[in-house]
């Protein structure tokens, strides 16, 4: 689950991305995605990483995290065409239903919660 550092929930809905196949994949070929789920990618080492949008057919919202979970960057893409660049030392990045980053108010400079259930 993810969680804003107050305890409210963000996503309950989580699935992890580790390995190149799975972060290659992302989710190209998906329909769709629920409001409470989120992918997140962990990178091996951090690092600034592109996140494209070839074959994902609905929009996101994408965050970008520092090694101790600190948003970096927030940015919303589009269908096919959107693309992105993280922020050097990017260690996670959580794509999340489109509309995420305003409902709850998620910004550069705060801290998230990532825990594997």
């Amino acid at each position: 689950m993810i969680l804003k550092p107050n305890g409210e929930l963000i996503a309950s809905d989580v699935e992890f991305a580790e390995g190149i196949i799975s972060q290659s994949r992302g989710l190209m070929f998906r329909k769709g995605i629920t409001e409470k789920y989120a992918l997140v990618f962990i990178m091996a080492t951090p690092r600034s990483v592109s996140v494209h949008m070839l074959f994902v057919f609905f929009p996101i919202d994408v965050i970008f995290l520092d090694p101790d979970k600190k948003i970096l960057a927030t940015t919303t893409l589009k269908p096919w065409i959107g693309l992105a660049r993280s922020p050097k030392r990017t260690k996670y990045i959580i794509e999340m239903h489109e509309g995420s980053i305003e409902h709850y108010n998620l910004h550069p400079g705060e801290n998230i919660r990532i825990e594997r259930s």
